[in-house]
């Protein structure tokens, strides 16, 4: 049945048809509410609010936009209103300043939810990936949420002007006004170039060589291994912790002191995240036996180095990732 077809019959009460028309674009929907919002569950969260809105207000979807742009609107929408309901996901980097002494005592994690967690690459599907790597994303949640609304539907998803002027109840005018102050301010956050640009830059033998170093000098604790294919000011931080560090000395003696100071193995898995490179890392206990989900490291690439690692510690992530649990 052709699109209009399927409209025709969805008002009819055909969930098939229904779920036929969104089914082409359930997963960009997604990744543009995590776009939004920072959290793959919170986008799971506001799709599902989404497409039932949706279903609810077919009878009086007239055609005068398009199916996408009809659709787009409704979740960010949906988006919007679980902005005003949850606080705001950050990175540590933008929550507070960097650890000074990386022997210090690690404060408790925060339990409230403010941490922007990663998205498995799988979840993607076509998505131009620039668009939702962690320091775009991040960035994006450093933006008025209505300004965050307005970019994403216009420079990421390529909305005129008078769609999202529509989607938000206002003006092109306005929509131009809040482009412009929403430039201003992501430019000053976004580095300069992005993750894509990075991988591109690394022939396969080049970052094969890095993934497997990386990996082996987790798998045998070695600091100094690790060190090595840091920049100078890399960047470690661990959510739900709000402590991070900077300097490869730092990290360093991090490392030394905590994860890698009694020697435990570290096995990992490489598990791409964000259009990132990023691993599972399992806890190896101190006798040797067993092998524990632990953390999800993304990493940030520079000039064939590793410019950040950020650990989150959430094993519950594990599952999302598709990666064994025991």
């Amino acid at each position: 049945m052709t699109e209009q077809q399927l409209v025709a019959a969805a008002r009819d009460g055909d969930e098939s048809a229904f779920g036929e028309l969104v089914d082409a674009h359930r997963s960009g929907l997604y990744v543009h509410c995590y776009r939004m919002l920072g959290s793959p569950q919170d986008a799971e969260d506001a799709l599902q609010e989404a497409l039932l809105r949706a279903w609810r207000g077919l009878p009086r979807f007239a055609g005068r936009s398009s199916l996408r742009s009809w659709l787009y609107s409704i979740a960010t929408n949906a988006a919007l209103r679980l902005i005003e309901r949850r606080p705001r996901r950050v990175l540590p980097v933008d929550y507070g300043p960097a650890t000074a002494d990386p022997h210090a005592e690690i404060p408790p994690p925060l339990t409230e939810s403010v941490w922007i967690e990663p998205l498995p690459d799988t979840a993607l599907g076509y998505e131009q990936r620039e668009t939702v790597e962690l320091a775009f994303v991040a960035a994006l949640q450093l933006l008025p949420a209505r300004q965050r609304a307005v970019l994403i539907l216009r420079d990421v998803l390529g909305f005129s002007a008078p769609e999202v002027a529509a989607a938000l109840e206002t003006t092109p005018v306005a929509i131009h006004s809040a482009l412009q102050r929403a430039h201003a301010t992501i430019g000053q956050h976004l580095p300069e170039r992005s993750q894509q640009a990075a991988l591109q830059a690394l022939d396969d033998t080049a970052l094969r060589t890095l993934v497997d170093s990386y990996v082996d000098a987790w798998e045998r604790s070695d600091v100094a291994a690790l060190a090595a294919l840091l920049t100078e000011d890399a960047v470690l931080s661990m959510p739900p912790h709000s402590t991070w560090f900077q300097g490869r000395d730092a990290v360093a003696a991090f490392l030394a002191t905590r994860p890698m100071g009694d020697g435990r193995l570290w096995p990992s898995v490489q598990a791409n995240a964000n259009g990132q490179l990023a691993f599972g890392h399992y806890r190896v206990e101190a006798d040797g036996t067993g092998r524990t989900p632990h953390s999800i490291n993304v990493l940030t690439l520079r000039e064939g180095r590793i410019d950040g690692i950020i650990a989150f510690l959430m094993p519950e992530l594990f599952e999302r990732f598709g990666l064994p649990t025991v």
